[in-house]
């Protein structure tokens, strides 16, 4: 009866109970003094842990970061200049539910995107979903997207994430179809999601980059 059990467990795709069931079986004096609601509490519990460690694997999965950067892995040495208290209230992932943005500068060599990457695997953990972008291929992606009549839904998926990461923003001028394409993704975005920038260039510098000359005229 019992395999029967684990056997229809599997086909519903509760992996978990069966897993923590066969447990159970194999070590039938660790669990028969439980009574039946606590057993059953340990297979449901299981079962809610694997379901969200798949889901933490997806979103990673899905998230493409550059790299397998974590919060414990962060350098704190004197030189960097990195507070320990502003990232340990990044890494609460609070901004993000405020959908509020991140601007990361600085020279190249400077942990700029481990930063963002280590923020990122911690907000997935969390369950947010996250994707990561070099500015560049996202504007190749996106002009193969007008080319083949998926722009619009291009957008709509950018427009859903929790975060989406734009590394290397400024290293080329921006084209004025380029500038419209951003501008789109971030008008969806703004009050709705988070972005994280990550640039070598200092913000007055980014008028040239985004190269719009009423904008720097504004200035």
């Amino acid at each position: 009866m019992l395999s029967t059990t684990l056997s229809q467990l599997h086909q519903l795709k509760l992996s978990g109970m069966a897993k923590a069931l066969s447990q159970q079986l194999e070590q039938p004096g660790q669990y028969q003094e439980l009574c039946f609601a606590k057993r059953l509490q340990l297979l449901t519990d299981q079962e809610t842990q694997e379901r969200d460690n798949r889901k933490q694997q997806r979103l990673l999965k899905q998230a493409q970061l550059k790299l397998a950067a974590t919060a414990h892995d962060i350098d704190y040495q004197p030189p960097r200049g990195l507070q320990k208290s502003v990232m340990t209230g990044l890494l609460q992932c609070d901004w993000l539910q405020r959908q509020q943005n991140l601007l990361l500068t600085g020279p190249c060599g400077t942990g700029k995107t481990y930063i963002a990457c280590a923020l990122a695997n911690t907000a997935c953990l969390k369950g947010y979903t996250v994707k990561y972008y070099r500015v560049s291929r996202l504007l190749m992606e996106l002009t193969q997207a007008k080319a083949d009549g998926t722009y619009s839904k291009k957008l709509k998926s950018l427009a859903k994430l929790n975060l989406l990461i734009l590394d290397d923003w400024g290293l080329e001028p921006l084209k004025a179809a380029q500038r419209n394409d951003l501008m789109e993704i971030m008008d969806d975005r703004h009050g709705s999601s988070s972005t994280i920038l990550i640039s070598q260039l200092t913000t007055d510098q980014w008028y040239q980059s985004i190269g719009d000359n009423t904008l720097a005229d504004a200035t």
